[in-house]
């Protein structure tokens, strides 16, 4: 096979597409990977998850060290940000994760096609004017920020997720378009360091998609952390200036419209599949009325031996999604059996507290007429909690009414995202309210209250 032949050419390197890339060459396929950053893991890794990650972790350290510590015992002096000092850790962490999925690249014989990849063919990928042929092309392009009518993003005063991630001061007045995981995230980290934050929503609702009931002791733990909301209003329009931003926003429903002053604005209502300039109509690539790539069971898109996985296609826009439909289609390249139980993935609000949850919703359930058993839990009641000083929240379990069968799992906790991973593995398994009851949890972690909302389910709840 020559240099510019290969077995498998993934477009785009985020987690969806360097994963795959990285389990196809585990699997003897000679395989390429093109992408057209200076660094390679996509939005996640440089602008997405990572970053956010590292400034959601420094700005909770920043908020204990104000207002957390005294109740341990720990006693320290005055607290001052070190805004540069912050964004250089972050810029750390995505230094180390970037230069890790290079090593990975080098380690597992994956070669980096450096530029923007345009698919000539069903055979032929282009980067840079250069031609390359593949046996199979894999489009894990991923997504990009939804834009908004009147809304015009600079990067300066008007910010989409990126931005907020390279403020260079803390704005006294930052409005964050979208209850959604990314603006509650991004918002929380400026309202830790010092911004008044006011959350605008479209719905009556934030955190849309997520159980009701979550959702609203969720809202209210965030405005008693200092957050302010206007749902159920829409932006219609915004006007930058040198001062500030001036929002134009009308009731939902119509009504009197009014202005929201500002001094950086962030743009967080969603994201849209990123395909431009992959010329996917010149060679019949079908997509939807959403601009997603259009496939079958198997990742297969209507032109033979083209494929598409994670954002880009139907489903949630989650990293994790990406990785496991990319181990999944690098198998089926290989002539294994891949398969994603889209039931059993998770998705995390890395808010303080966390809120996680698998599975399908109260509100779901009830439309779908499945008839269930709650079991819940609060934190209050949980020793690890107590001790943590973290008792907000609490775990429900949703379960079918006949079998057991744990049908959906929400959290809202501290370290959420972490215990959400053996309500994953129970829905995985097909797993009953009782299996995760009469398993054996150690004492005292948080993750016995995910135990005892079993036992919940029951009616048997010890501690409560």
């Amino acid at each position: 096979m020559s240099d510019d032949s290969f077995d498998v050419i993934v477009i785009g390197s985020g987690p969806g597409g360097y994963v795959c890339a990285i389990r196809a060459a585990q699997l003897g396929l000679r395989t390429a990977c093109v992408e057209k950053r200076a660094t390679l893991g996509g939005v996640c890794l440089n602008v997405g998850c990572i970053p956010s990650k590292a400034l959601l972790q420094a700005s909770e350290k920043f908020e204990e060290a104000q207002h957390g510590l005294a109740a341990f015992g720990v006693k320290v002096g005055k607290v001052d940000l070190d805004l540069k000092g912050l964004m250089g850790h972050k810029d750390s962490v995505v230094k180390a994760n970037t230069a890790g999925v290079e090593f990975l690249f080098k380690k597992n014989k994956v070669t980096w096609l450096k530029g923007e990849g345009r698919i000539a063919a069903a055979d032929t990928v282009e980067v840079g004017g250069k031609s390359y042929k593949a046996k199979s092309i894999v489009i894990a392009t991923g997504s990009a920020v939804a834009p908004l009518k009147g809304v015009e993003i600079d990067e300066k005063r008007i910010v989409s997720s990126t931005g907020a991630l390279e403020l260079d001061s803390v704005p006294k007045r930052l409005v964050v378009i979208g209850g959604g995981y990314i603006g509650l995230e991004m918002g929380s980290v400026w309202q830790r360091l010092g911004s008044q934050v006011t959350v605008v929503e479209f719905l009556d609702r934030i955190l849309p998609g997520m159980d009701g009931e979550v959702s609203k002791h969720m809202q209210r733990i965030l405005k008693k952390q200092g957050m302010a909301f206007k749902l159920g209003t829409k932006v219609t329009g915004a006007k930058a200036s040198a001062k500030g931003v001036a929002l134009t926003l009308e009731p939902a429903k119509g009504g009197k419209a009014e202005t929201l002053e500002a001094d950086i604005v962030l743009l967080s209502i969603g994201r849209v599949a990123n395909t431009g300039g992959l010329g996917l109509d010149k060679i019949g690539v079908d997509t939807d009325e959403r601009g997603r790539v259009a496939t079958d069971g198997h990742y297969a898109t209507s032109v033979k031996g083209i494929y598409a996985i994670g954002d880009v296609i139907v489903g949630p826009m989650l990293a994790h999604k990406a990785e496991e439909e990319g181990v999944a289609l690098a198998e089926l390249l290989a002539g294994q059996k891949g398969h994603v139980n889209y039931d059993a993935i998770p998705g995390v609000v890395y808010t303080w507290p966390e809120v996680a949850q698998v599975g399908r919703t109260e509100e779901q359930l009830k439309e779908a007429g499945i008839a269930y058993k709650a079991g819940k839990f609060p934190l209050t009641a949980n020793g690890r909690a107590r001790a943590m000083n973290a008792t907000e929240g609490f775990v429900k379990i949703l379960a079918d009414a006949k079998t057991d069968k744990v049908l959906g799992v929400h959290i809202l906790s501290a370290e959420a995202g972490t215990m959400i991973a053996e309500a994953a593995m129970a829905i995985e398994f097909g797993a009953s309210a009782e299996d995760i009851a009469r398993t054996c949890h150690a004492h005292p972690p948080l993750n016995e209250a995910v135990k005892e909302a079993a036992l919940a389910v029951g009616g048997r709840a010890l501690h409560i």
